[in-house]
């Protein structure tokens, strides 16, 4: 049997543990553990210390040379990373001030990325999620959920979902997946009830046979699906075992609403949220997911992430990755950019990339590093962990753990 690994020492080690899931955070509550150790054993993490507390004769080092910093492997809990094409036509059309309907009519849009997502193979489609995943990897992101949405039938949903399962058993990346067979309505369907109906009695059932996902999402919004479309398509989701996540108030409110009634995991964009959608959201346990990148690639505002805090709301940060509206894919840049527009703490913004968003997934053995939890874990160059967010994303690991072992 092999000895457990010493790892560090750290010149701070945050392992973002004892902070509450929703609600404010001030930066002196953040715990730092200075010149600090993880002692890991298949792919776990026995105990975090201080280094030298934790050295004996039972353990062999892996020494850290220099001054670091070591937090938690980064989650990225909201992208749609698997897709076909490109649409750097639609961003330009944008930015020269074209509006959605005429982007749309242009032939550019979410059906453009339909289009050329179903003319992609399976293998295709895997090579782009992992190709994007290492992107993602090598800026300390060990854990990414991963949406389909871009086939929008029976058979291309599935194409997508087979491709993220695949790409998952070859990836260094854990790659979460989940069905957003009802990203917006099929221009190859007339009534969205109709569709619903299908990948239900369709769809759904091959998803549990085949574990390709845990997950439902819909985008619940005037130009995709209505609030009173999507109920009957969530009981069926929630009826048959599924989690629920929702695209909320991006554009309009009421997708919010429809979250908390199904008591989803998260609510993600929020950018239309008013007063009463923060404090419906606050009181519930659905975690609110803010997707600082749409609101760049879009230019419209980011979601009321303070005003969430302030409420008592637990918040995630995610980057929305995607060929539309957010195809920097860049978490930390984005997250540290949402802190400065939204005044948010350097604890609230790195809680919302590691432990609040594992919550947004359900996912219990990540985001901290604690004694049972997964050895993920991410080394910055630098003696003062403020330098991460004050770089705005450009201060990039150098290392990057999964399970116990350096995979960057």
């Amino acid at each position: 049997m092999h000895k457990p690994i010493l790892i560090g020492p750290f010149t701070q080690l945050l392992p973002m543990t004892g902070l509450p899931l929703k609600g404010a955070l001030k930066d002196e509550q953040l715990p730092i553990i200075e010149n600090g150790g993880i002692l890991v054993s298949e792919g776990k993490i026995l105990k975090v210390g201080v280094f030298e507390e934790l050295k004996s004769d039972d353990v062999d080092i892996h020494p850290i040379e220099g001054t670091h910093v070591c937090l938690p492997g980064l989650v990225d809990s909201h992208t749609h990373i698997c897709f076909g094409g490109t649409r750097a036509r639609d961003y330009a059309y944008r930015n020269a001030g074209k509006t959605y309907l005429e982007i749309a009519k242009a032939g550019g849009g979410i059906w453009d990325t339909v289009t050329q997502t179903r003319k992609s193979s399976q293998d295709e489609l895997v090579k782009g999620i992992i190709s994007r995943s290492q992107k993602h990897l090598k800026n300390g992101i060990t854990t990414i959920e991963v949406k389909s949405g871009y086939g929008l039938s029976v058979d291309e949903e599935l194409k997508m979902l087979r491709a993220i399962k695949q790409a998952n058993e070859t990836s260094s990346v854990s790659l979460i997946p989940t069905c957003l067979a009802a990203h917006m309505k099929p221009k190859d369907w007339n009534q969205n009830e109709a569709y619903l109906d299908v990948i239900i009695n369709e769809l759904f059932p091959i998803i549990k046979a085949e574990k390709l996902a845990n997950r439902v999402d819909a985008f619940v919004e005037e130009s995709a699906f209505s609030p009173e479309e999507i109920k009957p398509y969530f009981i069926k989701a929630k009826e048959m075992g599924f989690d629920i996540t929702v695209h909320a108030d991006q554009f309009t409110t009421g997708g919010s609403q429809v979250a908390v009634d199904f008591d989803a995991i998260s609510a993600d964009h929020l950018e239309a949220s008013s007063e009463k959608e923060i404090q419906l959201l606050a009181k519930s346990n659905t975690i609110a997911t803010a997707l600082p990148g749409a609101s760049l690639g879009l230019g419209c505002a980011y979601t009321p992430a303070r005003k969430i805090l302030d409420a008592g709301g637990a918040l995630s940060i995610a980057s929305d990755h995607n060929p539309g509206s957010a195809p920097m894919g860049d978490l930390l840049t984005q997250a540290s950019i949402l802190g400065t527009f939204e005044k948010l703490s350097n604890t609230e913004v790195l809680s919302g990339i590691t432990f609040r968003a594992a919550a947004a997934l359900r996912l219990e053995d990540r985001g901290k590093l604690e004694a049972g939890a997964q050895a993920d874990f991410v080394v910055f160059p630098t003696d003062n962990y403020q330098e991460i967010t004050y770089h705005q994303g450009q201060l990039k690991p150098s290392e990057v753990w999964k399970k116990g072992a350096p995979i960057h």
